[in-house]
């Protein structure tokens, strides 16, 4: 089979830990380990998370005095696809894959009018106590939001339009090859007259710039990998329950917290959506498992009585 797999960020950071580079290089260690028993028998195409790396690498850009003006997020993007890529690809090979991997820095066609650049919702970088945060965004023209307990950097998350290195990735998954790429969503640009290409200052969702690789290269299942075990109906109230079947219609009947599972669920949705095919979100450490559906979530279309898959769109429900 073909495997598009979304890899959250807690594969290379979590929550609360130094961004030192042996760390970042342990938790791929274990992703690797996690995800090579799929390569040995699928074809692999890999899109991870950025959010902690290019959050971090922001920072420094700003400090840095040597610099006139700060790098901007298109360009920090394509660092931390070369960076985290590397250790992937490094890694898997480490875990005994056979097959040839390759990582590709790959650009994301969004839209120019996107309402997202009205509205910043997606969090990049380290979290902190909010009057630090607050005074970030003073000294740096960053918008700031709570996540959770800390307060972080928020910029605008477009839509995935298209993925212009598409036929190179289509190329090299007709011939086996694992395919990092994608990552962070891919760097955001916009298409300009004559065929040319400017970077953004957006970071486009990872998990709905997967759906789309998924969707365009007729994936057989989209593969969600994070922190959680599996989709919880109720999320966070005393009925809370974790779900380990269910379908597009229910999923849209359901919210989700925005900026973290509402993108993974609305990918799924537009990968079942599309295909007709399932799509799973599960733990990382169970990714075999999760494949398998004896973990996770597994999301089917939703069917009429004559079991034909229902139209459904990703709608604004998933989103807040």
């Amino acid at each position: 089979m073909l495997l598009v797999v979304a890899l959250g960020g807690n594969a290379l950071l979590e929550r609360g830990e130094r961004p030192d580079a042996a760390v970042q290089r342990q938790h791929v260690r274990s992703a690797a380990r996690a995800l090579a028993p799929l390569a040995a028998e699928h074809t692999l195409v890999l899109c991870h998370g950025n959010g902690p790396q290019i959050g971090m690498l922001a920072v420094e850009s700003e400090n840095d005095p040597a610099l006139a003006h700060p790098f901007p997020l298109d360009t920090l993007g394509a660092q931390t696809q070369g960076m985290i890529g590397y250790w992937l690809s490094q890694e898997l090979g480490n875990a005994g894959m056979g097959r040839p991997v390759v990582t590709i820095v790959t650009q994301t066609e969004i839209d120019a009018d996107d309402p997202a650049f009205r509205t910043p919702t997606k969090f990049v970088g380290q979290g902190y106590p909010e009057p630090v945060a607050r005074r970030f965004a003073l000294e740096h023209g960053w918008t700031v939001a709570r996540d959770g307990r800390a307060w972080r950097r928020v910029v605008a998350s477009p839509s995935p339009r298209r993925i212009v290195e598409l036929p190179t990735i289509r190329q090299l998954v007709a011939g086996g090859t694992t395919v990092i790429c994608g990552g962070g969503g891919g760097v955001p640009v916009l298409a300009r007259d004559g065929g040319r290409f400017e970077g953004a200052q957006a970071v486009v969702d990872k998990d709905l710039t997967a759906a789309l690789l998924a969707i365009e290269l007729g994936a057989d299942r989209l593969v969600v990998l994070t922190d959680v075990d599996a989709v919880r109906r109720d999320f966070g109230t005393p009925q809370e329950q974790s779900l380990s079947t269910v379908d597009v219609g229910e999923l849209r009947a359901m919210r989700f917290p925005a900026g973290s599972m509402a993108p993974k669920i609305d990918a799924c949705i537009r990968f079942v959506t599309a295909t007709g095919r399932a799509a799973a979100i599960g733990a990382l450490r169970d990714a075999s498992a999760v494949l398998a559906a004896t973990a996770g979530t597994t999301i089917t279309a939703s069917t009429d009585s004559a079991g034909t898959p229902h139209a459904v769109s990703s709608g604004t429900a998933l989103t807040t």
